[in-house]
């Protein structure tokens, strides 16, 4: 079933008004602004104005029936329009383009599960097929259902009962499917909520839900005491095709063949308005480029908020698949900011020199590293490594083998002892308990994670704005060579890192 798609219809026309096309709003070149100074960027970025652009996108989604800001959706257009309003504010500085992307999303869902005859919270999973069912037997499998031999015979015309982890949504009920289930309901991992995420795009599986760690822990406790189990199921979602835009936003003067990049996703999961995840860094990177406004940089300087992330780095992967390889060459670094604002936070830097997970970038990605520790360091701030594989919208840029790095704050990983030692909080539940959920709004974000990373971005963008003194050179020696390891390294079925998020 689809949604009727009229309201998002007359919105992205409403979007697209703000430009005549799809090509970049030329505008006459500021001059006369001072060099930008480290410090005084740094000081400009106010929690006041964090928040309130925070608060002004929580608005937005709680303006329309779904309360989101899905990709496509009227929540996540008129976000959309609120950043370029808020960059066209600024005049002459940036050249904005809109840049358009269509594909299927997850307009819409429900679900609703049963076990002998308990009502039970349950949710479903972007992509999730519709189904129905009464009166069926659930049957676990073994370890986590990743591996063939996980999956007992038993399932066949039964609903599997999984755990989550280590391998993806996809793969699990792909397994289950093979053997005859019928159905699935995967059971979280963690204290935080019911099991959620998506399976990537359409498919042909069996439909699945989600459950909390809790209940599926108590149902595997009584089939394994000899209580048989029963369920029934009703899980559906309206799927359709919209169109979303990236905005990109390009200063005006600098080295336009030294780029510094920047990015965060725009967009929202169904279940709410997303604020922290993303709405943190896409007003962290708003506020850093409203503030640069006043400032000349010697090197060009590019922002860009990204849509489609949470159906698997759609946007990002568009943009960079449609770039002119002559034009990803003069990007020197990517910088992304996915979450940074987690309620259970850390401080996190991508590990853009391996040192922490043996998995490392392509030169320039361990400088960036090295540059977020000793602002943090300089700070007094405790911070911890981040795994660097890829999974947020950095991952095209790895694939294109340009130089990364980011910080965030954590999404469903597991807080440890230690990490409370170094930041405060609670172990043993998520960075963030509101991932993909309802209550991921204005009142949930831990203020000091957001303005300490926000304050960080700001001392990146004083820093390679200013010069690339120090920095390796891009590694091109032809304007279409790409990074040699980066297919097999950052494959764009790794989504989400440990503190990262959504697909297993």
């Amino acid at each position: 079933m689809k949604v009727p798609s009229s309201t998002v219809a007359f919105t992205a026309a409403s979007v697209l008004a703000l430009t005549s096309s799809a090509e970049p709003i030329k505008r006459t070149t500021k001059c006369g602004l001072p060099l930008v100074q480290d410090k005084a960027l740094v000081d400009s970025i106010l929690l006041e104005d964090l928040v309130g652009c925070a608060q002004d996108l929580e608005d937005m989604a709680y303006a329309t029936s779904r309360r989101n800001r899905v990709h496509g959706t009227e929540g996540h257009l008129n976000s959309v329009k609120y950043f370029v309003e808020q960059l066209e504010s600024l005049g002459d500085y940036y050249d904005i383009e809109l840049q358009d992307y269509t594909t299927e999303v997850t307009i819409q869902s429900q679900a609703s599960l049963s076990i002998n005859g308990e009502t039970i919270e349950a949710g479903g999973f972007s992509f999730g097929n519709n189904g129905t069912w009464t009166d069926t037997p659930l049957v676990p499998v073994a370890n986590l259902g990743c591996n063939p031999e996980d999956i007992p015979d038993s399932v066949s015309g039964n609903i599997a009962l999984i755990a989550r982890g280590n391998c993806t949504f996809i793969s699990k009920i792909t397994l289950a499917g093979e053997k005859g289930a019928i159905g699935a309901i995967i059971y979280n991992n963690a204290e935080a909520g019911l099991a959620a995420g998506t399976l990537g795009g359409v498919n042909e599986e069996i439909p699945v839900g989600g459950i909390s760690r809790a209940d599926g822990l108590r149902f595997l406790e009584q089939i394994e005491s000899g209580s048989a189990l029963t369920s029934g199921g009703e899980f559906w979602q309206y799927i359709d095709n919209t169109t979303s835009y990236n905005v990109v936003a390009t200063s005006k003067h600098g080295d336009a063949n030294n780029v510094l990049f920047l990015g965060a996703h725009s967009d929202s999961v169904e279940a709410g308005p997303g604020i922290n995840d993303n709405g943190s860094g896409s007003c962290g990177l708003l506020t850093i480029a409203k503030a640069l406004a006043k400032w000349r940089t010697n090197n060009q300087v590019r922002f860009a908020w990204w849509t489609a992330e949470e159906e698997g780095l759609l946007g990002s992967e568009h943009y960079v698949d449609i770039a002119a390889p002559s034009e990803l060459d003069k990007v020197r670094l990517y910088l992304n900011f996915d979450m940074i604002a987690s309620p259970n936070y850390v401080l996190g830097i991508y590990d853009g020199d391996g040192s922490s997970f043996n998995l490392s970038g392509p030169a320039g990605s361990a400088e960036a590293e090295k540059l977020f520790e000793a602002w943090y360091e300089s700070e007094g701030l405790p911070y911890v490594g981040s795994e660097f594989n890829g999974r947020s919208d950095y991952g095209p840029f790895l694939d294109a083998g340009i130089p990364c790095g980011g910080l965030d704050t954590g999404a469903d990983g597991i807080k440890t002892e230690e990490e409370v030692t170094m930041f405060g909080g609670t172990a043993g539940i998520w960075y963030d308990p509101n991932y993909h959920s309802a209550a991921d709004n204005v009142t949930n974000l831990d203020l000091e994670a957001f303005e300490a990373t926000s304050r960080g971005i700001a001392h990146a963008v004083a820093t390679w704005g200013k010069t690339w003194e120090g920095f390796p050179t891009r590694n091109v020696t032809s304007l279409t060579k790409r990074y040699s390891g980066a297919s097999k390294k950052y494959s764009s079925l790794m989504r989400k890192s440990r503190r990262g998020k959504k697909a297993y």
